[in-house]
């Protein structure tokens, strides 16, 4: 039989938890490691507390306690709701399209619409266990990677407040190497807080809770100071608040029916025509979108009766049909609002007409600097492009990345082993510009810096980034931690998006090669070196990489493969981000000199 034919034998049909685990990223996106927020650990996280937010919305429940198992993956849940009904415990963790959220009966403005949520996380978790408790009784089920295994139904021992209890471990098989990364899950649930006031969330015995909903999130989220004191509207069906600062990027929250759509939708590009709109309207003037929006800060959540979410994950919405009604009412009470406020509306005016006057000026900045780069050549001249682009609407080139790098030595070594259809490289000419005091117009005036703009092409919306992964790759030495600390200065200045989402790393190298005739370690530390030492025995070689140039291409060719290292740069970590940028990379110079001065230890190895 030829290869080639194609009959009745090749027709396979999937169970539904089959097609969970063969064709998992349809269902809760990316299987990585947990680095990043969007990973899908997160989503089973999410599927299972989404659950015990509809019943608070329902008026059910004013509780969630999580317990997290960070060395064991291990994640439990109980909420105090109405508890799944007994007789469909088992279809409704396990039966695809089986759900009480398919009518307005029961959920007026749930998130879990489609019936798969719990259904997916059973689907891809080694353990799944789940107990639900009503009126003195309770039913439990107890599966392995989808499929059950035992099932009770009875009266309770001991008095059990009604509501629901699940246990799951994410399947290592799918997740690879995952852990929990605690500032990750700390951030989801302070969304759910921030959109629910008065619901209480307990991770591993802490609270977390807010009592005044999206302006909370603005105070604590806003990590530059607040030009004017922020806006806030709350209905039953809308909430928002905006205010500005001095950066030049925007900044925006979104949920639906209490689900953060980090993708944004329909309700946050309603969000900012209507309030462009009503800015206009207020003022009498015809301000050009960009300079209201340029500095902004904002959040919208709406609850919505049918949302049609454009993926499983719900991170984006989709329904149009909201768009013309939900313009005209944030229209309506923005404007409203700035006549309340008259003082903090004269603030925002103020802003607006100030970045109006910068955008002139930087638009001759502009036409300068693309008039002197087509002169000097047609491609960006420090730029060695890779085949492939990223692009985020059709899912494709999630495996690109660009290596920023300074110096030919480093960026030839790179060159020459890097694969050409998915890897980039940036060469930097020496040490980048000290944008921490900069305006925008510096990046422009600037050759190296706008060329790199280009070569990323985020120089109007980091919408258009090309790749993936932007990744640094700078020795392991004084100067290249100082080029890492400008580059990621740079980036948290004027595109700090780049790093929000997840885009910006950092490359580790290794620092030493221990090797014996037999045996070769590369040590990314000085323990490793300490152990690579004894495992070769006696009279080891030992090289000392100084830079990424003193690595050959054969070596460097595993460096930046599969098992390339990679430390993600994280700015959700740090609340205190504008201070500790500007201490370390401002114009503070006596004041870094004495810190530097306090704490510099000196040691026996850095003396010899």
């Amino acid at each position: 039989m030829s290869a080639s034919t194609y009959d009745d034998k090749h027709i396979q049909t999937l169970s539904a938890i089959e097609h969970i685990r063969k064709r998992t990223g349809m269902y809760i996106g990316r299987t990585s490691d947990g680095s990043q927020y969007e990973d899908g650990i997160y989503i089973l996280l999410k599927e299972v507390i989404d659950n015990a937010v509809d019943e608070f919305i329902m008026g059910y429940g004013k509780r969630v306690e999580i317990t997290l198992t960070y060395n064991t993956g291990e994640v439990v849940i109980r909420d105090y709701g109405r508890g799944i009904p007994l007789g469909k415990v088992v279809d409704c963790v396990s039966q695809i399209n089986t759900g009480g959220k398919f009518s307005d009966d029961v959920f007026q403005f749930s998130v879990g619409m489609n019936g798969v949520g719990t259904k997916a996380v059973n689907a891809l978790s080694t353990q799944f266990e789940v107990r639900a408790y009503r009126d003195g009784e309770y039913s439990e089920a107890f599966f392995q990677r989808g499929n059950l295994v035992s099932q009770k139904r009875g009266k309770c021992t001991s008095p059990q407040r009604n509501g629901t209890y699940v246990r799951f471990a994410p399947d290592p098989d799918i997740f690879k190497k995952f852990q929990f990364r605690e500032e990750h899950v700390l951030r989801r649930l302070r969304m759910y807080a921030y959109l629910n006031a008065g619901l209480t969330l307990e991770l591993n015995g802490a609270k977390i809770v807010s009592e005044n909903g999206l302006l909370d999130l603005i105070h604590d989220e806003a990590q530059f100071e607040k030009l004017y004191q922020p806006f806030h509207y709350r209905s039953k069906t809308l909430e928002l608040v905006f205010t500005h600062t001095n950066r030049f990027n925007e900044e925006y929250y979104s949920f639906v029916n209490g689900q953060f759509t980090n993708d944004g939708g329909t309700h946050l590009s309603a969000f900012k025509e209507g309030l462009l709109k009503a800015v206009n309207e207020f003022s009498k003037k015809k301000f050009d979108g960009d300079d209201v929006r340029e500095g902004i800060i904002g959040a919208i959540a709406i609850r919505l009766k049918d949302p049609i979410f454009e993926s499983q994950t719900k991170n984006k919405l989709g329904n149009q049909e909201i768009r013309s009604d939900l313009v005209a009412e944030i229209k309506r009470v923005v404007e409203e609002m700035l006549h309340r406020e008259p003082a903090e509306a004269a603030k925002l005016i103020s802003k607006v007409e100030e970045t109006g006057k910068l955008r002139a000026e930087l638009n001759a900045v502009k036409k300068l600097a693309r008039e002197r780069s087509r002169a000097v050549s047609v491609r960006v001249p420090q730029l060695k492009d890779c085949k492939h682009h990223l692009n985020k609407h059709k899912g494709t080139g999630l495996d690109t990345m660009i290596f920023i790098t300074e110096g030919q030595s480093a960026a030839g070594s790179i060159v020459s082993c890097r694969d050409v259809n998915t890897q980039a490289i940036f060469t930097l000419k020496g040490k980048p510009l000290n944008v921490c005091d900069a305006k925008r117009d510096a990046l422009y005036k600037n050759v190296e810096i706008y060329n790199l703009m280009q070569s990323l092409d985020i120089e109007e919306t980091v919408d258009h980034l090309r790749y993936q992964k932007v990744i640094l790759a700078t020795d392991a030495d004084v100067d290249g931690l100082h080029i890492r600390n400008l580059m990621i200065t740079l980036f948290l200045r004027f595109f700090d998006r780049v790093i929000k989402e997840g885009h910006l790393y950092l490359l580790e190298t290794p620092l030493f090669r221990v090797r014996n005739k037999k045996e070769t370690f590369y040590c990314y530390s000085e323990e490793e070196r300490v152990s690579a030492i004894a495992a070769c025995g006696r009279n080891p070689e030992i090289t000392r990489f100084k830079g990424l140039g003193e690595i050959s291409p054969g070596e460097f060719k595993a460096f930046i493969g599969k098992s390339m290292r990679l430390t993600p740069v994280d700015s959700t970590r740090d609340r205190d981000l504008k201070d500790t940028v500007e201490f370390y990379m401002g114009r503070n110079t006596q004041e870094r000199r004495q810190y530097i001065m306090d704490n510099l230890m000196i040691t026996e190895e850095s003396l010899s």
